[in-house]
């Protein structure tokens, strides 16, 4: 099991931002996500996302609908973000 830990600087989140959320979620589970846990502050955001294997994360990285995503993400929502991928034992 692994867990995808995203971490970003919030910029601005507009209606769009949460359509888009929501999509994803329901999105990611068709490539193997487990579970998804967000929690967000006015000024960050922190979302775990949990994959059975690397490649599913792999796929789920490599999704159009989850790169467009990202795209906005860079240029509207955040101002910084991270992604760390930890094995859990």
């Amino acid at each position: 099991m692994y867990v995808v830990i995203f971490k970003a600087e919030i910029k601005e989140l507009d209606d769009n931002y949460v359509n888009t959320a929501y999509k994803l979620r329901e999105l990611a589970k068709s490539y193997g996500c487990t579970r998804f846990e967000s929690f967000a502050t006015d000024k960050e955001e922190i979302a775990l996302s949990y994959w059975p294997d690397r490649e599913s994360i792999r796929r789920w990285g490599a999704d159009p609908e989850h790169q467009a995503a990202q795209t906005l993400g860079k240029s509207h929502w955040y101002t910084s973000y991270s992604v760390e991928i930890a094995e859990l034992k």
